[in-house]
């Protein structure tokens, strides 16, 4: 019995009181209409189809409205791109040993140290450690904070994939972006408000990466396709107008109310019903931003459009920028793979051409355009890579997985511009200045983007869940 309603257990036996009334009210088909309702009378929501989808106000002041997250799969060498190693010269083809170091299911025989192919310069007035070989981004590194101290757990691709996307190496948890759009919903409702730009091939654990795992189905983020058509059936079949989609829009909604009434704990009903929707709104505006021929010739040269080796990656960047310039809440775009065992001088060297001008072009574009300030750029992978030849010998030197070392960097959005923030040992095996778990990171990305982790929750499995696990800090060295 609760102390504080004595009588609660006898309430079956008489008649409803109003409090029954209302709390029933709120696990009813009658909390939509009272939401709609508050909604309306609310001068800071705006009027337009409130639905799960609609702004909602941050738990604190945001530094960022909206995040970019360049996603390169396959694991990106710190050591060859933003962490040089010079002890490594000297080291070079002696044999790796280190206590406790997790075996490759890949390795036979003996390791060894190996020095970068790659030469480093100290870029921009803020002197950024970065390989020569990105021409493009060392024009903007004044723009970006580094950051060296991040560790995961796992050194398998899909496992640690699930983690830096969704904070659970097992999968099945709602992905980064999908707790966004559930703490704040999007700024357009004709567009979805977590919008995934893949490669052909998926990443390892395939679209579990965007997933909302136990959030509400409307949550989970879009994928738009690498090739053809973005998006499939965009275009009414000749010869039906609106009137048409509409009515017949308006058809089925009345049935799966009907049905939805009947079943009121099913929220995939309601998540199907409202992904209708949003389609037949999407038909008047998607279009419109996937047609990139409306932007100027200097801003396509810039991006890479047109080149062999820079025009996927740079019209998805492009893209990315139209995305939330129109209002799209979280943009993740994937480019890869980056896990180079062996000939890592023509495998990075390859990929760092494909993305280096588009990346640095988007940051200069949003920056110009006044959106750099409200857009939070993230660049990373799902762990770094070991000083050490990995499986082959020879010449073709590669590195393998590694969860103790990694860059990972940032731009725009709040954080601190022109630093770089942590750092690994002299052989860039480990982490040892501000050194932090992933869950810290993403609790630090969460807090720019106005949100509070303890607060972002969601009951499930007989728990509150939050993206962080069990709770985690925000890195305070990373924000301006």
């Amino acid at each position: 019995m609760n102390p504080r309603f004595p009588c609660a257990g006898l309430r079956a036996l008489h008649a409803p009181t109003r409090r029954d009334f209302i709390y029933g009210l709120g696990a009813s088909i009658g909390s939509l209409a009272l939401t709609s309702l508050l909604a309306a009378e609310n001068k800071n929501t705006p009027a337009a189809a409130p639905g799960p989808l609609a702004p909602k106000n941050p738990h604190h002041k945001a530094r960022a409205k909206n995040c970019i997250f360049l996603m390169m799969e396959g694991g990106p060498s710190h050591i060859d791109t933003f962490d040089p190693k010079p002890k490594l010269a000297q080291l070079h083809l002696q044999e790796f040993t280190r206590e406790g170091k997790m075996k490759s299911a890949m390795e036979s025989g003996k390791r060894y140290y190996v020095q970068s192919p790659f030469s480093f310069t100290k870029a921009g007035q803020s002197g950024a450690d970065i390989a020569t070989n990105w021409e493009h981004l060392a024009k903007v590194v004044d723009d970006i904070c580094f950051y060296r101290g991040c560790q995961v757990d796992s050194v398998n691709h899909p496992t640690a994939m699930y983690q830096m996307n969704t904070g659970n190496r097992f999968g099945g948890d709602p992905a980064l972006g999908s707790w966004v759009n559930y703490g704040l919903g999007t700024l357009n409702q004709n567009l979805p408000g977590f919008i995934v730009l893949p490669e052909v091939s998926f990443p390892q654990g395939g679209s579990p990466n965007w997933g909302n795992g136990f959030l509400p189905a409307s949550f989970q983020g879009t994928a738009l396709r690498p090739k053809g058509s973005p998006i499939l059936d965009l275009t009414p079949p000749a010869g039906i107008t609106r009137d048409h989609q509409r009515a017949n829009l308006d058809l089925l909604a009345s049935l799966n109310a009907a049905h939805a009434a009947a079943h009121p704990t099913h929220e995939e009903l309601a998540a199907r019903t409202e992904s209708y929707e949003l389609a037949f709104r999407m038909q008047l505006q998607v279009p419109g931003i996937l047609d990139l021929a409306q932007e100027d010739e200097k801003t396509k040269t810039a991006y890479g459009l047109g080149a062999d080796a820079t025009d996927a990656f740079g019209r998805k960047c492009l893209l990315a920028r139209r995305l939330v310039e129109k209002g799209v809440r979280f943009v993740q775009v994937y480019a890869g793979t980056w896990d180079s065992h062996d000939y890592i001088e023509r495998a990075h060297g390859n990929l760092v051409r494909n993305v280096d001008q588009p990346i640095a072009a988007l940051i200069a574009d949003l920056k110009q355009r006044g959106l750099l300030e409200d857009t939070l750029v993230v660049w990373c992978g799902e762990f770094g890579r070991t000083p050490d030849n990995g499986v082959r010998g020879g010449t073709a030197y590669g590195r393998d997985h590694n969860p103790f070392a990694m860059t990972i960097w940032m731009a725009g959005g709040g954080v601190k511009a022109g630093h770089t923030i942590g750092a690994t040992d002299e052989l860039g095996d480990k982490a040892v200045d501000v050194v932090h778990h992933v869950r810290d990171l993403h609790v630090t990305l969460l807090h720019l983007l106005g949100l509070d982790d303890n607060k972002l929750t969601y009951f499930h499995g007989g728990r509150f869940k939050q993206l962080s696990q069990f709770g985690g800090a925000v890195i305070k060295e990373l924000i301006a």
